[in-house]
């Protein structure tokens, strides 16, 4: 049994899934700084010194050591545009990796038989005959 999972384990689907989750933790922090930090203050500059993170709807104010409730659409805004960034990188790279992979060879076509045409002629010579 400890030779089937080690077997298992040294496949490369296996291993290049572990890359591939632990590559995209990180790059996921790296959009998310990229949002946070250089993406979104000029964006809420533009809108009037608006900061995302403070955008909220307050459903519920604070009352004594109850916290507040409230919707942060602010940050659901920012996770967004995290999504999209990820999602439009995702699309290049997969249609960069599309153009490199070999186009797959299509099957040869039977060889054409007779046309239509062929067919009508030959059964009006063939009822000629008779």
């Amino acid at each position: 049994m400890l030779q089937e999972f080690k077997n298992f384990i040294m496949k490369g689907n296996v291993l290049e899934l572990a890359v591939a989750v632990i590559m995209a933790g990180a790059f996921g922090a790296i959009v998310k700084s990229f949002t946070s930090d250089i993406l979104m203050p000029p964006i809420g500059l533009a809108l009037g010194g608006v900061d995302f993170e403070d955008m909220k709807h307050v459903l519920k104010a604070a009352q004594g050591e109850t916290p507040e409730v409230a919707i942060m659409y602010g940050r659901f805004i920012k996770f967004i545009v995290d999504f999209l960034i990820i999602s439009f990188i995702l699309f290049i790279l997969i249609r960069a990796y599309n153009k490199t992979q070999k186009p797959k060879e299509e099957a040869p076509a039977p060889p054409p038989g007779p046309s239509e045409t062929d067919l009508l002629i030959e059964i009006r010579d063939l009822l000629k005959k008779q």
